[in-house]
């Protein structure tokens, strides 16, 4: 049975769909304005997974996480750029798509703009006028926070709390500090949408409230995020969507996942320690960035450092290692092969390091075995187990062969030594071209010799590169 941290009751609670044949999970998307940065993947491959054990749980499950495609920072993008706006979105969002994809990560059910559902936005904005939890001021219409004497439940803060631990706009068209706006008037130059209050865009927080209404309904079961989404933003999308629809629980259950800094410190274009995804891409495959942000439980902290993304390598080789016997065989279908103690980890809040501990004892007990048929039933069930979590679908040998997985640098290294120990022995150097040998073999880089040249492998892999120094 499936136990998930309730933000909002701050316990581990049993999950109770709502409906158990129709499992409803929304998670905030990207604000599509720049490059998505590894702590925008966070989220992604932690409710990729939940999305996953879920499909395998129930008999429908809708996972919607929408695209947040207007908003100021937008806005100021294009306009130093010199581009359109669509043109900006248009482009980030396939930037977005393609990052996220090779972190295997599937794409959602649903997937709602912002700029699609004005007008679900604007009938929101009229409901919550009309029950008197919002008010129109000098073109802004804002939500009262007074009004709803829930607010604060989600985040566990009083009000007073909340406005000192945040940034709150002082305006003279604000009744109270801590009220929030739901509809600003756009100027000539800005992106404006028609509406009973004059030209303009919605607020932030009211978009994903609409969106959740327009596709889930108002009541779901789980709304995730980042936890420096819980106060301001989800805390506003929960109190203007159950006060617009009071018969309505909006989400039953919240999950957030923890923070990610850069070697200890947050991340900061300023500090010149902002990572991207598709940055790191050229250096890493997405598997081993995946493993690296689910190394740690998605409700914690967790440092990005390059000796994380290190260990996630080494871990991955040894778990391929251990698949060789199995070939490219597809175990995909096979969830009966995944041991009982893989699925009481992830029912345990999703305790993916647990998870991975499981998958080295595995890994262990294939090179232990005695005869074949063991040795498969053990690859077998960490392959299968690797599916559920989205991982070891590769062909083992193509991971090896992969220099992602070698690593670039130490690519460049092979091969200039290779190279050197060519002319080493050209020029009739043996005892140099035995200590670049035995470098090699230290850097565990095992060498071939043959009349058409040089072939190199890892230790670990019985993959052969042909060296370009050869020709």
């Amino acid at each position: 049975m499936l136990k998930i941290h309730d933000t909002f009751t701050g316990k581990k609670v049993l999950f109770k769909p709502i409906d158990k044949n129709h499992v409803c999970l929304y998670v905030c998307g990207p604000t599509v304005y720049d490059r998505a940065h590894i702590g925008n993947a966070r989220p992604v491959v932690v409710f990729d997974v939940l999305s996953r054990l879920l499909r395998l749980r129930y008999p429908k499950v809708t996972y919607a996480r929408n695209i947040t495609d207007i908003d100021d920072k937008i806005i100021k993008k294009a306009n130093e750029r010199g581009i359109s706006i669509e043109e900006l979105t248009k482009e980030t969002t396939k930037f977005y798509h393609e990052d996220m994809a090779s972190l295997k990560a599937l794409p959602p059910d649903i997937e709602p703009r912002a700029t699609e559902n004005v007008s679900n936005m604007i009938e929101m904005i009229k409901t919550l006028l009309e029950k008197g939890y919002a008010y129109e001021e000098q073109g802004h219409v804002l939500f009262q926070v007074s009004t709803y004497k829930g607010y604060g439940q989600l985040s566990g803060r009083t009000l007073d709390e909340m406005i000192a631990g945040a940034r709150v706009e002082v305006a003279p068209y604000k009744k109270e500090a801590a009220d929030f706006i739901l509809w600003k008037p756009s100027t000539e130059d800005q992106p404006g949408w028609k509406s009973p209050w004059g030209r303009g865009r919605p607020g932030w927080h009211l978009e994903c409230s609409a969106m959740t209404k327009a596709f889930l309904g108002h009541s779901f079961d789980i709304h995730g995020g980042g936890c420096d989404l819980v106060f301001p933003h989800h805390e506003n999308e929960r109190a203007q969507s159950i006060c617009s629809t009071p018969e309505g629980s909006f989400a039953k259950y919240w999950m957030h996942n923890g923070h990610l800094t850069i070697d200890n410190h947050k991340m900061s274009k300023s500090l010149g320690n902002f990572s991207t995804v598709s940055g790191l891409l050229e250096k890493y495959s997405g598997e081993v960035i995946r493993i690296a942000l689910l190394s740690t439980h998605y409700r914690q902290p967790l440092d990005w450092t390059e000796s994380l993304l290190i260990q996630a390598r080494r871990s991955l080789d040894t778990f391929y290692g251990a698949l060789r016997c199995l070939g490219n065989q597809n175990l995909e279908d096979q969830k009966d092969l995944v041991p009982q103690v893989i699925w009481d980890a992830l029912d345990d809040d999703l305790n993916t390091p647990l998870v991975f501990s499981h998958f080295h004892t595995l890994a262990s007990e294939v090179h232990k075995a005695t005869g074949n048929v063991n040795r498969m039933e053990k690859a077998s069930a960490l392959k299968a187990s690797g599916r559920v979590l989205g991982l070891l679908s590769e062909d083992p040998e193509c991971w090896f062969q992969n220099p992602h997985n070698t690593g670039a640098e130490t690519v460049k290294q092979v091969e200039k030594l290779i190279k050197d120990r060519k002319q080493a022995r050209l020029e009739g150097d043996f005892f140099r071209a035995d200590s670049i040998r035995d470098t090699l073999h230290a850097m565990k880089i095992e060498l071939e010799d043959s009349p058409t040249g040089t072939t190199w492998r890892r230790l670990c892999s019985k993959v052969l590169y042909n060296t370009k120094n050869n020709e």
